[in-house]
């Protein structure tokens, strides 16, 4: 599952993605350190392209907005068979921008937060999916999803499952139309644990409506916080 993440270094999205469309969107994003499901995020729908969508999918098909919360994740096992997926993993895959992803360690002691970013601390994609939804008042909602598959070694402890973060060399196979759904399932696998870290993270992420820059601080010591 992934139901946060953060991306905080705004100054390098534009030149991460070639970003050359977009810059309206561009001009409203902040720096964010606690994403959280049905909030507004950027999303790349084409190479160089930048939207604002909505983060739980809504399929055409949907006659109202309340499924989008339960939307959030598309499984890469099922996402070319599930009904509420199918189609936009047909013809409407996207990159979902990202620089860390927290999920939750169960402990005695209550859930433990953890960020999981790349070693290199650079930007990176999750594998993504976009549908246009028009509500029945005529609105147009943009709205997307993150695919998750089984988790690799580094997140396994913590959670079974974790995003699809793409590598930079196959974000355009992602987008691509005409990329066959073998190759496509081929991308959705776990990706290297050697290239990524595992940082214990302030519990106050726990809370979805906070949102600023020392959630990313480590807890204190047990004897700092006696």
């Amino acid at each position: 599952m992934c139901g946060r993440y953060t991306l905080t270094s705004l100054a390098r999205l534009r030149e991460r993605f070639a970003l050359d469309d977009g810059a309206e969107q561009f001009a409203t994003l902040k720096a964010r350190y606690n994403i959280a499901p049905t909030q507004r995020v950027p999303m790349i729908p084409a190479l160089g392209v930048l939207c604002i969508a909505r983060w739980g999918l809504l399929p055409s098909w949907a006659k109202d907005e309340k499924i989008a919360s339960s939307l959030i994740n598309a499984r890469s096992e099922t996402v070319a068979t599930k009904p509420a997926f199918r189609a936009a993993f047909k013809r409407h895959r996207c990159l979902i921008p990202a620089d860390g992803f927290y999920e939750w360690e169960k402990t005695h002691a209550g859930k433990i937060p953890h960020r999981f970013t790349l070693t290199s601390g650079d930007l990176f994609a999750f594998a993504g999916l976009r549908e246009t939804w028009h509500s029945p008042k005529g609105e147009t909602v943009h709205t997307c999803s993150v695919i998750t598959t089984t988790a690799n070694a580094l997140v396994a402890p913590v959670h079974d499952r974790m995003p699809v973060i793409l590598t930079p060399e196959r974000e355009a196979d992602w987008l691509n139309p005409v990329t066959t759904p073998e190759v496509l399932a081929g991308l959705l696998v776990p990706y290297d644990p050697e290239q990524m870290l595992d940082t214990r993270v302030s519990t106050q992420v726990n809370k979805a409506s906070l949102d600023f820059p020392e959630l990313l601080n480590p807890p204190p010591s047990p004897e700092n916080s006696a």
